[in-house]
């Protein structure tokens, strides 16, 4: 059980400042993601539950144990929070080959058998000797992720791990999230503009607004409403997945692009003007 009452004043939303204040109970096992648009405060929160950044008052506590309390002084560093980490751009070690980038992640002492557990699991071992520079993004993203995973953390925290992948991998990508999320017995807390994903893969949704979770629940009661809603734009581009099973549609909607996944093959071309219901489409994010 994860249980989070902090706040803090960060830089960001409309008026250049938002007050992060967010109270909630996760529970063990759970896999949870944040959505909202960007400046809501999501990437902050998962850096506060890790210790890279600190509330200004509050208090976190992690079965049972307390992690941060400013009144009581607690404040465990990030080293001491039983926490993996999957950053947006990876952050690996550049000089260093694949199994090198998991031993590094080894504690004094800890036996090495997880990363080869982990080479298997994650189908790196033909890859070990390789270096981040000659790897793709879903496998660079593999690495990552088995490279979080080599402590055996308790608790699992993505920050759009995926975003930056074609449609194939992260689908791929998006099975071995939830493979590793059951056989680890992780608490995983995901960050996420892509409804479709979330969908597929979290049991609680905390969408979030100027620093404050405004809805909770199952993905379905927090989407709900997307079914009744009609979007008019101008399509930009357009994008087709390998199988061409599903094709992304980048429109222009009151100045903004926003990014549609359509599941039939329309006869859509760039240019079109387009009025959608979303029932038809899935909005995945704002860019």
């Amino acid at each position: 059980m994860i249980k989070l009452n902090v706040q803090k004043q960060l830089n960001g939303g409309v008026s250049g400042k938002i007050n992060l204040q967010i109270r909630t109970e996760i529970k063990r096992g759970q896999f949870v993601a944040l959505y909202g648009k960007s400046g809501a405060g999501k990437t902050s929160l998962l850096r506060i539950l890790a210790g890279l950044m600190q509330p200004k008052k509050g208090s976190i506590e992690v079965n049972e144990k307390t992690w941060f309390d400013n009144e009581k002084g607690i404040n465990l560093s990030p080293q001491q929070r039983n926490i993996g980490f999957v950053f947006q751009d990876y952050a690996l070690f550049p000089h260093l080959t694949v199994k090198g980038n998991l031993r590094f992640a080894l504690k004094k002492n800890q036996d090495a058998k997880i990363v080869e557990e982990l080479l298997d699991l994650m189908e790196l071992r033909t890859l070990q000797n390789q270096k981040p520079a000659q790897l793709s993004g879903g496998q660079q993203q593999r690495v990552a992720l088995a490279r979080a995973l080599v402590q055996r953390p308790s608790i699992l925290l993505l920050d759009e791990p995926l975003s930056a992948l074609d449609l194939a991998m992260r689908k791929k990508l998006q099975d071995y999230l939830l493979r590793v999320h059951q056989q680890f017995d992780l608490t995983t807390i995901l960050v996420s503009h892509d409804v479709q994903e979330i969908s597929k893969m979290a049991d609680v949704v905390l969408e979030m607004e100027e620093g404050k979770i405004i809805k909770q629940g199952s993905p379905e009661e927090v989407f709900a409403g997307l079914g009744r809603l009609t979007l008019h734009g101008r399509i930009i581009a357009i994008e087709h997945d390998a199988e061409l099973i599903e094709t992304q549609l980048f429109v222009d909607v009151l100045g903004k692009t926003i990014l549609l996944k359509a599941t039939k093959n329309h006869k859509w071309k760039v240019g079109d003007r387009i009025a959608m219901n979303t029932q038809m489409i899935d909005i995945v994010k704002e860019i």
